[in-house]
C-alpha cells in the first residue's frame, strides 16, 4: 500500500480477463494537490460511469492559498477538471469492463484503474462562491483530491471527427 492511496489490491479484485503488473518501487514526481472536490458518491458503483452522464451539482473546494488562481474563473462557461483517483487500484494493464465482458488495454479505456490514476472531466461551471465551484458534468468519490483547473476552449479542446473504433464499432 502507498502513502497516497487506502486501496491494496487484491487477487480477488481481477475479472476474469484481467492482467496485472508489478508497480514500479519508486515514484517519478511529486504533485500539489490544490484543493477536494465534493460529491454525492461514496462508493464506485454509485458513480456515474462517465462525467457526461450526470447533472448533479458538486463542488470544487479549491485551497484558499490559490485563491488568486480563480481571477477571472467565473468568466467561464466550462472547465477541465483533472483530479487524482486515489482509490483506484493501479496495476492493471488490461481491464474488462462491466458492460462490454473483453480485456481491453488501460490506455483504451476512461477507467479510473490505471498506473496514475488521473481523470479529467469538462465541466459546466454553475457559480463561483469565493474558493468553492459549482459545476456539474463530473464522475468521481466524494473527497476526492483536485489536481489543477483549466479553461475549457471550444475553438480547439472539441475535436467531432474523433473515434474510439471499439466503442464505435459495439454491437
Amino acid at each position: 500500500m502507498t502513502a497516497d492511496t487506502d486501496f491494496e489490491p487484491k487477487p480477488h479484485d481481477i475479472r476474469p480477463g484481467e492482467v496485472a503488473t508489478d508497480l514500479p518501487a519508486a515514484y517519478d514526481a511529486g504533485l500539489y494537490f490544490i484543493g477536494r472536490i465534493r460529491t454525492p458518491w461514496t462508493r464506485r458503483e454509485d458513480c456515474p460511469k462517465n462525467a457526461g452522464e450526470s447533472d448533479t451539482v458538486c463542488t470544487i473546494e479549491v485551497d484558499p492559498h490559490y485563491a488568486a488562481a480563480l481571477d477571472k474563473v467565473e468568466t467561464c462557461t466550462h472547465l477541465i477538471v483533472l483530479y487524482w483517483m486515489d482509490r483506484a487500484r493501479r496495476d492493471l494493464v488490461v481491464q474488462v469492463p462491466r458492460h462490454y465482458g473483453e480485456g481491453r488495454g488501460t490506455f483504451a479505456l476512461r477507467s479510473p484503474v490505471r498506473p496514475n490514476p488521473i481523470a479529467l472531466s469538462v465541466v459546466k461551471l454553475i457559480k463561483v462562491e469565493g474558493t468553492t465551484l459549482h459545476v456539474q458534468n463530473i464522475d468521481c468519490l466524494n473527497n476526492t483530491p483536485l489536481i489543477d483547473i483549466k479553461p475549457y476552449f471550444a475553438s480547439v479542446d472539441a475535436k467531432p471527427d474523433a473515434t474510439v473504433g471499439w466503442h464505435r464499432d459495439r454491437k
